[in-house]
């Protein structure tokens, strides 16, 4: 029997109990990222270090190639020993090539793992790696996605459009949006739908798949972009007109309209696109806001049906594969 004046086993009204909660909650959930992030930097320096262990020695010995081998060898045996698998050989070399790739400690992002790091070992291009690994860092990539990122050649085909000056600023800053144009990738590469290659493929098919792998396509098209609707009707003189996908980028503060087009581009594909653009811009942008951009995913096209269609200085209408 609980004495007088016992409140210890009153339960508190959940309006009380809730704000509570929540606030220790967050100061565990907050506790915890930082132990991880400590646990990580720890790591990641200490991998760098290691391999820069490794360096030093073998450039210490005659003959660099074979003591290297040597080396290597004998270390892991002892420190799987001690420390277990994660420090057989693979892993030794790749800490030896980690401090290669990373001569200067102070270049490292505490933002990123060990397992990040592997992955941008794998790019041999230096300004390739450079942007991967600032893209990681600001749109917060997840390993899973820096490793499709490269896989799919982003760098390289952001890259196709920019001179010199802009493949340097995308080594080093990584992917910024400065004009509507920036927005664009051509191809596009959408893999992850599972789509099969064929030539009866229906709109509707990869429709529906991009939508079913929305957070995937969202990735693809870049940053700032958030979904509107799909088969956004457009009615004009009671003639009914469907727009595959609509999507807003903040960063542009501008409506992106996408069509897809299974087979090769027409001009007819062109001037469709173009009247949904200046339907948005007409009709549903604000005076704030910058004009509507459509982009035409396309199986195939051909760049001089393109070029003569639209107007020369065009700057809201593209053609990706």
């Amino acid at each position: 029997m609980a004495k007088q004046g016992d409140r210890s086993n009153e339960i508190t009204p959940a309006a009380e109990f809730e704000p509570v909660y929540q606030r220790i909650s967050a100061i565990l959930t907050q506790a915890r990222g930082r132990v991880w992030q400590a646990v990580n930097t720890a790591m990641v320096a200490a991998y760098w270090e290691i391999g820069r262990t490794i360096v030093e020695e073998e450039q210490r010995g005659e003959s660099r190639a074979a003591y290297g081998t040597s080396l290597l060898a004998q270390l892991s045996r002892r420190l799987m020993d001690e420390f277990g698998k994660g420090f057989d050989r693979t892993n030794l070399q790749q800490m030896r090539n980690f401090y290669l790739a990373y001569p200067n400690c102070d270049a490292l992002r505490h933002e990123l793992s060990w397992t990040h790091y592997r992955l941008l070992l794998r790019v041999e291009n230096t300004d390739a790696r450079g942007f991967y690994a600032a893209e990681a860092v600001n749109a917060r990539w997840s390993t899973r996605e820096l490793d499709r990122q490269i896989n799919s050649l982003l760098f390289e085909r952001l890259a196709l459009s920019r001179d010199k000056a802009g493949v340097l600023a995308l080594a080093q800053q990584g992917h910024e949006i400065q004009q509507a144009s920036d927005l664009i990738k051509d191809p596009y590469v959408l893999e992850f739908t599972g789509l099969p290659q064929s030539e009866r493929l229906l709109e509707s098919d990869l429709e529906q798949a991009l939508i079913d792998k929305l957070q995937h396509f969202l990735l693809e098209l870049g940053k700032g972009f958030a979904f509107m609707g799909r088969q956004q009707r457009v009615t004009l003189d009671s003639q009914h007109f469907f727009i595959d996908l609509v999507f807003y980028n903040r960063l542009t503060r501008c409506f992106v309209l996408i069509d897809l087009k299974i087979g090769r581009l027409t001009d007819a594909d062109i001037g469709q696109m173009q009247m949904y653009v200046n339907y948005y811009q007409r009709e549903l942008t604000s005076t704030d806001e910058n004009p509507p951009l459509g982009i035409v995913l396309c199986t195939d096209k051909s760049e001089a049906v393109v070029r003569y269609t639209l107007p020369e200085g065009n700057t809201q209408i593209f053609a990706s594969r």
